[in-house]
């Protein structure tokens, strides 16, 4: 299993990222959910960049990322389930819900504390959302993400599948939860039961401060309920919902130069 990890892991994320990203694209224009109030077209182009980015700085500077974290810590006996006797299946399963309970800590986190904020404002400065949003993180951010992602992985001693499975849903169900597309209302009641979709976590980009302080959840919907930060609809509803940060509604904050400078400048939403 370790090998096939070790030598599969590039294809296995890249087959499923393009093949979600495709699905979501088509999706989105068969059935959209609202209308973009800017041209796809130049929204695509700084968000993939930001995307391709972003990859390309994680492999660089971390090369082995949570996975290569998680064979580390298996051969160095770093981890709870490194050091008690837990079965492999149940380590990976709890380790899935660790995990993503800690991001949903994380995005709770950056949105309370100001410095993280600051670094987390330019995933919230696109003025429509849909599947490129999803990937649309400031470098820094994806960088500090990943460094805590590893601490996490290496105090769990989380099985290297485990890690993969949990990296791949995370991708994939931010793309899904992100896209633009019209599920029926009793579609989407039944699948909040399961996963985050994409009504739930349009209400977290919504103009309004109050909304966008709750559904903080990517893959599992459970901790907004657990953890009180749930809200069902956006009070305007979702077609005439303003997407965004109040200070950051001029449509230069959509190309790429001003996105990187999103955490030096003084607005603070």
């Amino acid at each position: 299993m370790n090998m096939f990890i070790i030598d599969n892991e590039l294809a296995i994320r890249l087959g499923c990222f393009f093949g979600v990203f495709i699905a979501m694209g088509v999706w989105e224009l068969i059935a959209p959910k609202r209308t973009l109030t800017s041209p796809k077209s130049r929204r695509w182009i700084s968000n993939l960049f930001i995307t391709l980015l972003n990859s390309l700085v994680l492999r660089i500077f971390f090369p082995a990322a949570a996975v290569g974290m998680a064979f580390m810590s298996e051969w160095s006996g770093w981890g709870i389930f490194n050091i008690l006797p837990v079965p492999s299946l149940l380590a990976g399963i709890m380790s899935l819900l660790l995990l993503d309970l800690a991001i949903y800590a994380q995005h709770v986190l950056f949105h309370r504390l100001r410095l993280f904020w600051r670094l987390h404002m330019m995933h919230h400065t696109d003025l429509d959302i849909d599947v490129t949003t999803g990937a649309r993180f400031h470098t820094f951010e994806i960088i500090l993400s990943m460094e805590i992602k590893m601490v996490i992985v290496s105090l769990l001693g989380a099985p290297a599948w485990s890690v993969l499975i949990f990296e791949v849903l995370l991708n994939a169900t931010s793309m899904f939860n992100h896209s633009n597309v019209r599920i029926a209302a009793h579609t989407d009641k039944f699948l909040r039961m399961f996963v985050v979709t994409p009504d739930m976590h349009r209400v977290h980009h919504s103009v309004i401060i109050g909304e966008m302080n709750s559904n903080f959840g990517f893959n599992f919907p459970w901790w907004d309920r657990l953890f009180a930060t749930y809200r069902d609809q956006p009070v305007e509803g979702h077609e005439a919902m303003i997407i965004g940060l109040p200070n950051y509604q001029d449509k230069k904050y959509l190309t790429l130069q001003w996105m990187l400078a999103v955490p030096f400048l003084g607005k603070n939403r």
